[in-house]
């Protein structure tokens, strides 16, 4: 094993070239290319008269312009070379290669791509793996990355950076901080797409850009325990994953996003959660969430296996639950399920089907409906606490907006009841409000309107097809039973003259069994 040997500034050139050579030998198909040959001795020209210039032979084209150098592709292997070395450098043969040390603002590239790296010192071992310390930069034309500590794996075109990493995506401005990243950059006959690794809960500012690259939306803010990336647009996360937006915040164990080609994602585990964050804001859980994109933007949200979802005009519990998104807001939420039947419910109604769909454009209901064994109810009296209801086999809310406080809300307006329709209804009794009169009806269709807000109560009751009912009428309350006016009165018995008056009779004996 020959001595280690200390170079200055005079010999870094042969350092560099020397460096060139080793790490090229490293790549298969590259030794030929990066080995130096030795100059073919040739005769020396005539050179012509000094101020003239040297005479064309006769017949002879004249000579084409120098072709200007290919640059290597991005996509190629590394092949590395020194660019400045402010203090020294130290080459010491072993038996697996050349080890090569440096230090002072040490700078590689690349051969002919955009790829450099920078730190205050630099160790590569055999031309296969390169180490930097202190103060670390990468940069190609993807991706910029700062970190305390890097390493660069030739044989498969692996940077690793630790410690506090700071990284940003050129084409999209994504950024991710940490104490962790490994980084596989698109190399050919490799991979085709780049990846990148992060554990120790990373934070990722995940930028959309529309197809055109230009718009950019306000970033996802996502943290979780790892993170793993492809491409510009997917993105896989797991352990306590926490998104969040101005606009709405997500909660789960595991995450995935494509925002590319696929146009979706999924919440998973440890009962996820989606929230909107504004003054119409909902809550939306279930044992799985799936999201779907539109031109990058949120468009549907659906919670499967024990939906639950909230906002401030009903509470819905159902299987399933699809909330379709429209400028950020709620604009139709479709329920069903076989195991919780759907079941929406509210401070003035109550309403179930085997499915149900609500359309509230600009997050403000407009109608609900129910289809098959629907049914729906109004709000719980507090003296019977009964409701009055209607059902069929479809039943239709709808409802108008109407201001209060100077605050839009919605107004249920009509209630419609189709294919054996029935409705039951309950009359308050001044007399006796305990015992209210009962109205029930049947019909092929049923049609209740409501009076105007600010107005309360029925306005109006349509009854179609083939109709008949029932109405009962409570009498008032007594203390006492009433008395039986079909019977004759009875008088008490006279005694007649010298007779002894009657004796009483014996009381009834009880006999126990």
């Amino acid at each position: 094993m020959r001595p280690a040997r200390i170079f200055g500034r005079p010999v870094i050139r042969r350092v560099a070239a020397l460096v060139v050579i080793v790490c090229a030998a490293a790549s298969p198909g590259r030794a030929q290319q990066a080995t130096p040959q030795r100059p073919t001795p040739q005769q020396p020209t005539p050179q012509p008269p000094a101020g003239k210039p040297p005479a064309a032979a006769p017949g002879a084209a004249k000579p084409a312009a120098p072709a200007a150098p290919k640059p290597v592709p991005q996509s190629q292997r590394c092949i590395f070379q020194i660019d400045n070395v402010d203090r020294q450098g130290a080459l010491k043969e072993t038996p697996s290669g050349t080890n090569y040390f440096a230090g002072g603002n040490v700078r590689l590239s690349c051969r002919g791509t955009q790829i450099s790296m920078q730190s205050d010192s630099v160790a590569a071992y055999g031309g296969s793996v390169v180490q930097f310390i202190g103060h670390v930069r990468y940069r190609d034309s993807t991706l910029s990355m700062d970190a305390d500590f890097g390493t660069y794996y030739k044989a498969g075109e692996r940077w690793e950076a630790r410690g506090h990493v700071d990284t940003r995506n050129l084409r999209t401005g994504s950024t991710l901080t940490g104490p962790s990243l490994d980084y596989y950059r698109v190399v050919k006959g490799v991979r085709d797409t780049l990846e990148m690794y992060a554990v120790g809960r990373p934070k990722i500012n995940y930028v959309e850009t529309d197809s055109a690259g230009g718009r950019r939306d306000e970033p996802y803010v996502i943290v979780a325990d790892r993170v793993r990336f492809k491409g510009n647009d997917q993105i896989w996360a797991g352990g306590k994953v926490t998104i969040d937006r101005s606009d709405f915040a997500a909660r789960s164990d595991s995450m995935r996003l494509d925002t590319g080609k696929g146009s979706d994602g999924t919440l998973l585990g440890g009962e996820p959660v989606l929230r909107g964050i504004s003054a119409d804001s909902f809550r939306l859980t279930g044992k799985r969430i799936d999201l779907a994109l539109q031109q990058r933007e949120l468009s549907k949200v659906v919670a499967k296996a024990q939906g639950h979802a909230v906002n401030r005009d009903w509470d819905l519990t159902a299987d399933t639950i699809a909330i379709d998104l429209k400028a950020r807001k709620i604009d139709r939420t479709l329920a069903w399920g076989t195991v919780t039947r759907p079941y929406a419910v509210s401070t003035s109604y109550a309403m179930r089907a085997d499915s149900l769909a609500l359309d509230s454009p600009g997050q403000l209901l407009k109608e609900v409906r129910g289809y098959r064994k629907a049914w729906l109810g109004g709000t719980v009296d507090s003296v019977t606490k009964e409701r009055d209801w209607m059902r069929g086999d479809t039943v239709v809310a709808r409802f108008t907006p109407s201001d209060s406080a100077g605050k839009k809300r919605a107004v249920l307006s009509q209630i419609e009841a189709r294919t054996a329709a029935q409705s039951f209804h309950l009359d308050r009794n001044g007399k006796s409000p305990r015992r209210p009169s009962i109205n029930y009806a049947r019909g092929d269709a049923i049609v209740v309107t409501m009076k105007h807000a600010p107005a309360d109560g029925v306005d109006r009751v349509d009854i179609r097809g083939k109709v008949d009912g029932i109405q009962l009428e409570a009498s008032g309350d007594t203390a006492s039973a009433p008395a039986d006016t079909t019977r004759a009165p009875t008088r008490a018995p006279t005694k007649a003259p010298g007779q002894p008056p009657a004796k009483a009779p014996a009381p009834a004996q009880r006999s126990s069994r």
